[in-house]
């Protein structure tokens, strides 16, 4: 009886999903809006940029990143050289090893795309990577460079994905291109941390089963880019991770570690069968909140916080803790946090008269009015504060925005 009432419902609300399609439809456009004005503004409000990159669904399509990507790292589109430099591939030391992985990319290309088109974009990719590298010799290749570029090539094209390859290698990719993995393997070692303070009880369970954090390097050091087979998800994540700290992908990674929370635990306490799991991202992973947790637990726990207690810097991890800078808060978002922390302390209050209200160290209450704003916000605390975040480490970086 209860099942077929259950499915009666079921058939019965497809109107209502009708109209959720629609409500979503109109959302887009409004952003789409939103971010058209902002881009027609000058100077163009580069913090905007980076909350709707941040924000639900991202800069939602290709024609809009060619224009936001470029403000997000501070390149100038106008002084990109029309012609760009040509490549000797004969006597280019990264060649060969370039060659291999370039040739084995077939599966980052759209399904169905001619093969002579195909073969054109990785000519162009393997030139990008070699005049990357020919540009900056102090830039060493790694195996799964060319996941990331290759993303770039085919949102932006060969001559505008050079410029902004060549800013993010020498910035963002910096410690994964360095000659030795020294500091890939530091930044690796965020990750359990992290782990630990959300769950403890999945951190026990995978240092008893002796995983390590290998799992998650190809994860890391292609943005994702290697392991996701839908390219609509790996660009969200793009428009995210430009948007934010460097450090932001090993955030995303401790997040889908802990979404995945009941299968870890379920999984036998092997290190060979828990890397098996961990090392498989599902298809159908939430992008959307996870996005937006991985921005609340950078806000709990920031980067120079988890250096210090390990001891660790990387050229990533020196930059200034983001803050909420007064200085770059404009005075309505003022307002609408202080009321929110109001409406919470109200809350707060009810609880405890309840006698249902948990007891919070002094360190941990710091960030509670920051983390409680969760999931249901899709702009709220978290995401100024990783805006914040990249503007304050953006100039250590020569990124001047306006």
């Amino acid at each position: 009886m209860n099942l077929r009432r259950s499915r009666s419902l079921g058939a019965s609300s497809s109107p209502l999903n009708g109209l959720g399609k629609q409500d979503a439809e109109a959302r887009r456009k409004r952003k789409m809006a939103e971010i058209s004005q902002v881009l027609s503004t000058t100077p163009v409000d580069v913090a905007a940029l980076r909350r709707m990159a941040i924000s639900e669904g991202g800069l939602l399509n290709d024609e809009i990143r060619r224009q936001v990507w470029p403000r997000l790292l501070n390149v100038s589109v106008e002084n990109i050289p029309k012609q760009l430099e040509p490549v000797d591939r004969d006597n280019n030391k990264d060649f060969n090893q370039v060659l291999l992985d370039v040739q084995r990319s077939l599966r980052r290309f759209p399904p169905g795309m001619p093969d002579e088109q195909r073969e054109g974009l990785q000519e162009e990719l393997t030139d990008i990577i070699l005049r990357v590298l020919v540009k900056n010799p102090q830039l060493h290749y790694y195996q799964g460079y060319h996941d990331i570029v290759v993303t770039f090539l085919l949102v932006l094209g060969e001559r505008l994905a050079t410029a902004l390859v060549e800013k993010l290698s020498t910035h963002h990719l910096r410690d994964f291109m360095d000659p030795t993995m020294d500091n890939t393997k530091h930044i690796l070692n965020y990750l359990m941390p992290i782990i630990e303070r959300v769950n403890p009880e999945v951190y026990d369970f995978m240092q008893q089963a002796e995983v390590g954090t290998i799992f998650a390097l190809s994860w890391l050091i292609t943005w994702f880019g290697h392991v996701l087979s839908d390219f609509r998800h790996v660009v969200r994540l793009y428009d995210f991770f430009l948007a934010c700290h460097p450090l932001m992908p090993i955030y995303f990674a401790a997040v889908i570690v802990l979404h995945r929370e009941e299968e870890v635990l379920d999984c036998e306490c092997d290190m060979a069968m828990m890397h098996h799991l961990l090392s498989r991202i599902p298809e159908d992973l939430p992008y959307e909140t996870l996005i937006s947790r991985a921005g609340d637990l950078f806000v709990q726990f920031p980067p120079s916080e988890l250096a210090r207690e390990r001891n660790q810097l990387t050229a990533v991890s020196t930059f200034k803790d983001f803050e909420l800078a007064s200085t770059q808060q404009r005075p309505d978002t003022v307002l609408r946090q202080r009321r929110k922390e109001q409406q919470q302390q109200q809350q707060r209050a009810l609880e405890a008269q309840r006698g249902t209200v948990a007891v919070v160290q002094p360190t941990a209450r710091r960030f509670m009015r920051l983390a409680v704003m969760g999931l249901t916000v899709a702009l709220g605390a978290a995401a100024l504060a990783v805006v914040n975040s990249a503007l304050e480490w953006a100039p250590k970086l020569d990124l001047l925005f306006p």
